[in-house]
């Protein structure tokens, strides 16, 4: 993939994917708490800590270089 399509698709990713996964990460949390109760704030900090590095591990490659002069 060219340097041009994997910044055009960073982009993408960012303004539109993320949003929708905080969205969806925030919805999870909350479904924790009505299913099982309110968790130890060590619990949640952690599971936010985990859900955001986790939403990068698939897009890491195309987020590669993308600082870089073409």
């Amino acid at each position: 993939m060219n340097l041009k399509t994997r910044k055009r698709l960073s982009l993408l990713i960012l303004v539109v994917g993320m949003p929708l996964y905080v969205v969806a990460a925030v919805s999870l949390v909350n479904w924790m708490d009505a299913r099982f109760g309110r968790q130890p704030i060590l619990i949640e900090v952690a599971l936010y800590v985990g859900l955001g590095i986790l939403w990068v591990l698939p897009f890491k490659r195309v987020f590669s270089g993308i600082g870089r002069g073409e």
